[in-house]
């Protein structure tokens, strides 16, 4: 039985100056589960997710969250919501602990207990108690991971959240992330225009195309198979590929073929008995960067660091 979802868009709409902005989208996010959200520049993310959070007016179609929609239970409705943007703004001055003491006045009921529950969860025990004009980048999105989830929320929005952090920031931040998403079952909905992050955070992918849901799929599904044949001559390699049946494109040296394991040793004896040197044969998976690219008819990938 499929679990109940966190947050419900029904054909969410906007509409200016007479112009579909974003156009009847529809989309489920459940607990646990961490989804990307991916475009093209001009797509519709970043307007789709200020309707989410009450930013901005939609023009037709409802924001459901926890059973609430917004337009009936709007401050109920986001008090289930934490949202990190890119570069948390802090108050340099202070400690990250007094940072969050400082937030946790804004929410109901967050104790210090919670308080020292999430900055372990971060991992920032050993530097809560210094000031965040002394943090890195890393370190200050942690402490916005942190503040987003003091209030114990069972939705977190976040849009561009590795923005300008090193490789080991962007990887830390990932794994805690994670596990956040299954310790405190959380939805997590991700934007983001680093596809290889987004292949490896999350669970589901949704793309977003003219304002317009154009896929949605499973990260964790296995993908059809493919391989890579490279051999020489390449042009009696690709008609023999093509006189097998296979579907084949050209990439780098050699081609991509659609093919399962079991069709490997024939193919291997139709190259030696076509006469062909055979330089390799190996599985090859289509990145995320290709599908999108493919999808979107290879739209510019999605919103600038400068936007």
């Amino acid at each position: 039985m499929e679990p109940t979802p966190i947050v419900e868009l029904k054909n969410l709409t906007k509409v200016i100056k007479g112009k579909k902005i974003i156009d009847d989208l529809s989309l489920q996010l459940y607990p646990g589960q961490i989804t990307g959200f991916l475009g093209p520049n001009g797509a519709g993310k970043t307007t789709t997710i200020r309707m989410m959070v009450g930013l901005m007016k939609k023009s037709g179609g409802e924001v459901v969250i926890d059973g609430q929609t917004l337009s009936a239970d709007f401050e109920e409705a986001l008090s289930k919501v934490g949202v990190i943007v890119e570069n948390p703004e802090m108050y340099k001055f202070m400690s990250g602990y007094k940072n969050l003491l400082h937030f946790a006045r804004m929410q109901k009921g967050v104790t210090k207990e919670r308080i020292d529950e999430v900055v372990k969860q971060v991992g920032m025990q050993n530097r809560i108690h210094e000031k965040v004009g002394t943090y890195s980048l890393g370190m200050r999105q942690r402490l916005g991971l942190a503040q987003a989830l003091l209030h114990r929320p069972k939705f977190l929005i976040l849009d561009e959240p590795t923005n300008g952090l090193d490789p080991a920031g962007i990887r830390e931040f990932r794994d805690y992330l994670r596990l956040i998403a299954k310790t405190e079952n959380v939805s997590v909905f991700v934007s983001s225009h680093m596809l290889s992050e987004i292949e490896l955070m999350c669970d589901r992918i949704a793309v977003i195309q003219n304002g317009k849901l154009v896929d949605l799929r499973d990260m964790r599904e296995t993908q059809e198979a493919h391989y890579y044949v490279e051999a020489f001559p390449a042009d009696q390699t690709f008609e023999l590929l093509g006189t097998l049946g296979f579907k084949t494109e050209s990439v780098n040296e050699g081609f991509v073929i659609q093919a399962e394991k079991t069709h490997i040793p024939e193919l291997v004896k139709a190259l030696a008995a076509a006469g062909l040197e055979l330089y390799a044969i190996q599985p090859h998976r289509k990145t995320l960067e290709d599908q999108f690219l493919e999808l979107t008819g290879g739209g510019q990938l999605a919103e600038t660091a400068s936007k």
